[in-house]
């Protein structure tokens, strides 16, 4: 059994970041000894999937539908898809500011509208469909 220090030493997060994943029913509640929490092995397992999760954008809900019941495999492929087609849109949406940006960095316009009806002009050619 682990303290919650330890847990959180060899998980690389606090203690306040652990303690809030029980409260929130992301980690389950662990044995207590004397009133201290004594964690299994398998809490850093769990731990694990979280920061993974929280490290490639899924939020604390994601990660909570994640865990609910078995099997856990599909969940994982059904969230994982949603994901990828998150980070898809946000590429696109990098591609067309940094076209904009481009453009803008050669930008000679005289005055703010006619800046604005360049990049009006602009956006709508490089966006998908036109």
């Amino acid at each position: 059994m682990l303290t919650i220090g330890e847990v959180a030493r060899r998980a690389g997060m606090r203690t306040s970041a652990i303690r809030y994943y029980e409260r929130i029913g992301l980690l389950p509640a662990p044995q207590r000894t004397n009133g201290r929490r004594q964690y299994a092995d398998n809490s850093l397992l769990r731990l694990t999937v979280i920061r993974f999760a929280r490290d490639n954008g899924f939020t604390l809900a994601q990660i909570h539908r994640l865990f609910r019941g078995k099997p856990y495999s599909g969940r994982l492929r059904k969230l994982a898809t949603e994901k990828i087609a998150e980070l898809d849109a946000a590429i696109e949406r990098a591609h067309v500011m940094q076209s904009l940006l481009k453009q803008a960095l050669r930008c000679e316009c005289i005055t703010l509208e006619e800046c604005g009806r360049r990049l009006s002009e602009a956006r709508s050619r490089s966006m998908p469909g036109n």
